[in-house]
């Protein structure tokens, strides 16, 4: 039987004592809310990224958020994404008051299909959020040419993306706003946390402004060795800051992130290696001038091809000590936007498809060989292969 101990976890962050020495330091120095650290932070991203401005916050859902708040986003406007992501994604969108609209996913790359999102375009359509799923790189070019042409907003959700680039490019630096995310799974891992690279000043001062309070100085600032310093509030904002505390450990998961994304394609190389004549459909290889972030690993599980359903197999591996996901069960398939959105699984087919089929098996840098092969052991047990 498996046990705690010997029990391989789903997307486990690696933590070095360089993020715990970050993290006693600022709890050392009394100064754990928004602060010099989050600055850093902010600082390191955005030359990782090289990207103008970078602005933390707590969460990529609240970097979306006020993304669209930003761009004036709101009622009676609609914003096309993808019904192949998580549900931040959308409720993203009905949080700004504006109606999500899907196009469906091109079945190998699981992306966003950009012929498919130019039919959904409207005299509504205000913005376009596209996801990079997996860590793969949408097809960006005919996305930025559909929102030059129809003046739209540009909003990449990058949740999955932080390494991605396609033809040199960094993914969330093609757009007016590009969301990440630093949730405890993610390849830089603040336990909860996200950012966003901006193009302007005079946007990222928005962002900042938006997210906390509109506000129009944070706390750092009015209660710094400078002295006091009075503040307004010139806009009913949000709280969606970063602590001292997250960014402590940002800044040294960041330091490490390519060191650990060459251990992430070891990893996923090895998977392709050995469960190449298994029946699962294995992710296609990354496209030529791209560069695959490696954040998730999935494969298809048909159940007229494996002799298995997927939630079958999920029980199997779960039951053999090994921690999967699933990424994820499309969004036409939840109540809730069934009732208010009027979705239907069958209307979205290759989305549907893949939600009822995918696993994502593990993979991080954390992962030693032995541990790969427990994975693909158990994979290959349960197949018969």
């Amino acid at each position: 039987m498996t046990t705690e101990d010997d029990f391989l976890v789903f997307g486990q962050p690696v933590l070095h004592e360089e993020e715990i020495n970050e993290v006693l330091d600022t709890l050392r120095s009394g100064w754990i809310g928004t602060g010099p650290k989050v600055t850093r932070f902010e600082d390191d991203f955005a030359a990782y990224k090289e990207a103008p401005h970078a602005v933390a916050v707590s969460s990529c859902t609240a970097a979306l958020h006020l993304s669209l708040i930003s761009a004036d986003i709101g009622p009676g406007d609609e914003v096309i994404t993808t019904p192949l992501t998580f549900c931040a994604t959308a409720n993203a969108i009905l949080h700004a008051g504006a109606t999500p609209v899907l196009a469906d996913v091109d079945p190998k790359t699981m992306n966003i299909d950009p012929e498919g999102l130019k039919e959904t375009i409207t005299d509504r359509t205000a913005g376009i959020l596209p996801v990079h799923f997996a860590g793969r790189p949408c097809k960006m070019n005919p996305i930025v040419d559909a929102c030059q042409d129809h003046d739209l907003t540009l909003i990449e959700d990058c949740a999955h993306a932080i390494e991605t680039q396609r033809n040199g490019e960094h993914a969330g630096t093609f757009g007016e706003y590009g969301c990440f995310s630093f949730y405890a799974t993610k390849n830089v891992a603040t336990a909860e946390g996200g950012m966003i690279l901006t193009k302007t000043e005079e946007a990222a001062e928005d962002l900042r402004r938006l997210a906390l309070h509109g506000m129009s100085r944070d706390a750092w600032k009015r209660y710094g060795t400078d002295g006091y310093k009075h503040y307004h509030v010139v806009e009913p904002g949000y709280k969606y800051n970063m602590t001292d505390i997250q960014a402590a450990l940002g800044i040294h998961q960041l330091a490490r992130v390519d060191d650990n994304w060459e251990r992430r394609e070891m990893v996923w190389g090895a998977y392709n290696d050995a469960l190449k004549d298994t029946p699962l459909t294995l992710p296609p290889e990354p496209e030529p001038g791209t560069r695959h972030a490696y954040h998730l690993y999935t494969v298809l599980v048909d159940e007229d091809a494996a002799g298995i359903t997927r939630d079958a197999f999920l029980t199997a591996m779960t039951e053999q000590g090994v921690g999967v996901g699933v990424h994820y069960v499309a969004l036409p398939e939840h109540p809730y936007y069934q009732k208010n959105l009027g979705w239907e699984p069958e209307d979205f087919p290759h989305a549907t498809r893949i939600g009822r089929q995918t696993v994502s098996l593990p993979l991080t840098p954390g992962m030693g060989d032995d541990d790969v092969g427990t994975v693909i052991d158990a994979v290959q047990e349960k197949l018969g292969s």
